[in-house]
């Protein structure tokens, strides 16, 4: 929907997309880099505040990409995924406050993040196993079906692009117009229920975007695993 709601930024760069995309998402990078600096500030042994949070959120992503791929990479890949679910997290929730857009309305935005996602998992899966190696899994176990399964697991990867950009883009656009319906028709009080709404809403498409990240990188870096 472009040009269909009115943002704080509007007031410096004007209504057009571009401009409210990349100021928001200035934005949110800040926000992520303020958080970041307030809980490394002063560390302590027992956290509190932004410290006590963002180190609940690291062991978190910890236990979760240990289950899917083992504590020593869920460890080594600990810094892309926090800093992903992070930035979704923000980008989702800014969009939240009349006045802003998220981010992640925009599917330029989500496709650029679905592909760091894709080059990051294929370059891993081909540094630590081998180009041979690791393109000869996307063949399958059984070779005389390998003319089969080869193409079919690339378009397979290859969708996986339009499945994280497209949901991301989808559900949070979907809960901006939303909102923007729902403040057109309601008073001030009625809307809080929607706004819990989607609040849980952007939470789960975070926690989505993070463990599809997860079990990608997973099955790109432990092939035989996989098998």
């Amino acid at each position: 929907m472009e040009g269909r709601l009115f943002t704080f930024m509007s007031l410096i760069g004007g209504h057009e997309q571009f401009f409210t995309v990349v100021s928001h998402t200035v934005l949110v990078l800040a926000i992520v880099l303020v958080l970041a600096k307030l809980a490394t500030r002063n560390l302590q042994l027992k956290p509190s505040g932004v410290q006590n949070l963002l180190e609940w959120y690291v062991d978190a992503t910890i236990a979760m990409g240990k289950d899917v791929m083992g504590e020593d990479n869920a460890r080594k890949y600990l810094p892309l995924i926090t800093a992903l679910g992070l930035f979704i997290f923000v980008s989702n929730m800014i969009g939240l406050i009349p006045g802003f857009h998220a981010p992640t309305a925009n599917l330029n935005l989500t496709l650029s993040l679905a592909l760091i996602v894709f080059l990051y998992y294929n370059f891993e899966g081909i540094r630590r196993n081998g180009i041979v190696k690791y393109f000869k899994h996307f063949m399958g176990p059984v070779w005389w079906l390998a003319w089969l399964m080869f193409p079919i697991e690339i378009i397979s990867h290859i969708s996986r692009i339009i499945s994280l950009s497209f949901r991301l883009f989808g559900s949070i656009n979907g809960d901006d117009m939303f909102l923007l319906v729902l403040l057109m028709l309601v008073p001030w009080i009625v809307p809080l229920p929607g706004f819990f709404m989607l609040f849980a809403f952007g939470i789960l498409q975070t926690f989505i975007f993070m463990i599809l990240t997860v079990v990608y990188i997973g099955g790109a870096v432990q092939i035989d695993d996989h098998h």
